[in-house]
């Protein structure tokens, strides 16, 4: 698992997780974040990978395939890591690296979905599951779930409503995948 703050999702991966998934490592780009003490507390090897440490994103990411690997990782999963991973990890991890977005996308790709929403004055916004792939946001998706804008809303209250659904479906979806009932054709994501 790769995680750049808090870790709410990442706590969530860890308090669902089943016979199915194994977190084998945290990758953390940023020392001090939240991520590092859950994954601490649950037991769970993590490595500090700084991102400024490094030339350019490729080189970021070549040393965090490298971890994942030694690690015995088969997957990526982020939550809430807030990095654009480079094509080669995306090539090494192809339909095996997820993401989960505070939106439904295709719409409000990016870092900044809840206000974007909130500006657009949509009704209904939600969470998405998505494969990686080389565009941000953009991979074939897995699951989505809605979340309605209510009036008054602001980005904390709409973003935490979204982040009680994030931390229901994303265990769904990875638990899945770990089980091996998620796969991809093209951009089409098949359960069984």
């Amino acid at each position: 698992m790769l995680a750049s703050g808090s870790g709410t999702n990442f706590q969530a991966l860890i308090d669902a997780a089943d016979a199915d998934v194994e977190i084998s490592l945290l990758i953390a780009d940023r020392p001090g974040i939240g991520a590092l003490t859950r994954a601490e507390a649950a037991g769970i090897p993590s490595q500090l990978i700084k991102y400024g440490q490094f030339a350019d994103r490729d080189s970021f990411s070549r040393a965090a395939i490298a971890a994942a690997e030694e690690s015995g990782a088969e997957s990526l999963v982020l939550a809430g890591f807030m990095r654009i991973l480079a094509p080669v990890a995306v090539r090494r991890y192809r339909n095996r690296i997820l993401n989960i977005h505070p939106s439904l996308l295709p719409a409000f790709p990016g870092a900044h979905a809840v206000a974007q929403a909130l500006a657009h004055g949509v009704k209904v916004t939600g969470v998405t599951v998505h494969f990686v792939d080389e565009e941000v946001d953009h991979g074939p998706i897995i699951a989505q779930r809605p979340v309605p804008v209510l009036p008054g809303d602001t980005e904390e209250t709409l973003h935490e409503r979204i982040q009680i659904e994030e931390h229901k479906i994303y265990p769904e979806v990875v638990s899945a995948f770990a089980a091996g009932r998620v796969r991809v054709s093209g951009r089409e994501v098949i359960w069984s």
